[in-house]
């Protein structure tokens, strides 16, 4: 009998798929989570942007730059304002996100409340797909349960939806790409299957992170490599990944050289921000008193000299004065690591009440995500030495340059199925035993 004179065959190819218990789970988490942050950035109308400064909240440097590309400047202009109207071309930041920002403008208008809350709604689908990256990772490493406790947890805990409802800014996007290549990494360690498709979408991936945020790109080789010591045949393949993701960032670095005649792999602002993290003053904060878009003679001067220029003074002055007092140096790096994990102090104006809730929810956190990192790697659970490299490389520029709370982004998910998993693994026959006890 053909295939086509099957009944079976037919039926396969008729009937609708059923989806399976597993996939309406997923697609529940992703629905409440989506549906969560729209209510509430709609209903709190986040997405009405405080106009001072000529809108730069609305997006900061990444709204300036897609502001350009909508208005036929170029990738440029990154610190315009009413008073200097054009600042020149740009590689402040990687494009991925300006490049989105300016496709928004481009439909809905610059610097519009639809533009706005369009943005805010992509930071809304994105946060809800980690929400389901998060509750594959915790299932596939420490089990369904804990992987249930994981996702809905992202899903519904306000602090892991904060950036998506209120910043125009990369970190949804960043930590979305770098959720789900870590489900990726963990299918292809664990499932040889569709290995070449799977290759060319970790090469695919890891170029839109480079694009996105390229601090992460120090844990590449490590992800990498992680899959290779088990999949020790996809050599070749793993070739093919590193020439996608190098077709990724290659027009990138192709433009930079054509516009500044000069090598800048992914951005061209380090020597800036390592002078606003460790300049005279320093306290392992960012002085962001002394950054182009809050004083005038910075600005001026990053007009008038360029941004290689400007950069590489800035940079400069940086060197000199570590130099000149290591010792400074090293504290603000400790005071950094302090305020990665356990919360960068806000402005003055906040009520003492919220700060504190702010610090003690954001440091409880964190504390939660190493313990259970310590766990994990103790009990030798899947991929907990990928999770100690991330937890290691992740923050390293930072500790080295400035710091916000927002760089603890990408992290999170992991911080949230580590802090499930430490939870879920308490010995209740010991809490039992106390209990009886005390009565």
């Amino acid at each position: 009998m053909k295939g086509g004179d099957d009944p079976n065959h037919q039926q396969r190819h008729i009937l609708p798929r059923v989806r399976t218990p597993e996939a309406r789970l997923r697609w529940r988490i992703f629905w409440v989570a989506f549906l969560v942050r729209l209510v509430y950035m709609t209903l709190a109308h986040q997405y009405k942007m405080r106009l001072v400064e000529d809108h730069f909240q609305f997006g900061w440097e990444a709204g300036r730059i897609a502001r350009a590309l909508v208005t036929g400047y170029g990738y440029a202009d990154p610190f315009a304002n009413i008073f200097v109207a054009h600042t020149g071309p740009t590689a402040w930041l990687p494009p991925l996100y300006p490049l989105l920002v300016a496709g928004v403008f481009k439909i809905f208008g610059v610097y519009t409340l639809a533009s706005s809350w369009v943005l805010l709604a992509i930071n809304c689908v994105l946060s809800a797909a980690t929400a389901v990256a998060t509750y594959e990772i915790g299932t596939r490493c420490c089990g369904p349960s804990v992987g249930l406790w994981a996702g809905w947890l992202w899903a519904l805990y306000p602090a892991f939806m904060q950036y998506a409802v209120h910043w125009i800014w990369e970190m949804t996007v960043t930590t979305a790409l770098f959720s789900w290549v870590l489900v990726l990494a963990l299918r292809m360690r664990e499932d040889g299957t569709h290995a070449t498709r799977r290759w060319a979408l970790f090469g695919l991936m890891w170029g839109a992170i480079g694009l996105s945020n390229s601090t992460l790109l120090a844990f590449l080789p490590i992800c990498g490599l992680w899959i290779l010591l088990k999949r020790r045949n996809d050599l070749a393949r793993a070739v093919l990944a590193a020439v996608i993701f190098l077709a990724c960032i290659t027009p990138w670095i192709g433009r930079n050289w054509q516009v500044f005649h000069t090598f800048i792999p992914m951005r061209g602002n380090l020597g800036a921000e390592m002078m606003l993290g460790n300049g005279p003053g320093s306290n392992g904060l960012l002085m962001e008193y002394d950054h182009p878009f809050q004083d005038a003679t910075q600005l001026r001067q990053y007009a008038s000299m360029g941004e290689v220029r400007y950069v590489a003074m800035r940079g400069a002055m940086a060197k000199a004065f570590i130099a000149q007092d290591k010792p400074h140096f090293y504290a603000d790096c400790l005071k950094r690591v302090f305020f990665f994990w356990a919360g960068v102090p806000h402005p003055a104006d906040h009520a003492w009440i919220v700060e504190y809730g702010r610090v003690v929810s954001f440091s409880f956190l964190s504390v939660c995500g190493l313990l259970g990192l310590a766990l994990a790697l103790h009990r030798g659970v899947l991929a907990s030495a990928l999770f100690f490299w991330a937890f290691l490389l992740l923050p390293m520029t930072y500790y080295a340059v400035t710091v916000h709370a927002r760089f603890r982004h990408p992290l999170e998910p992991l911080i949230c199925v580590l802090g499930a998993y430490l939870f879920q693994s308490a010995d209740r026959s010991r809490v039992w035993s106390w209990q009886k006890k005390s009565s």
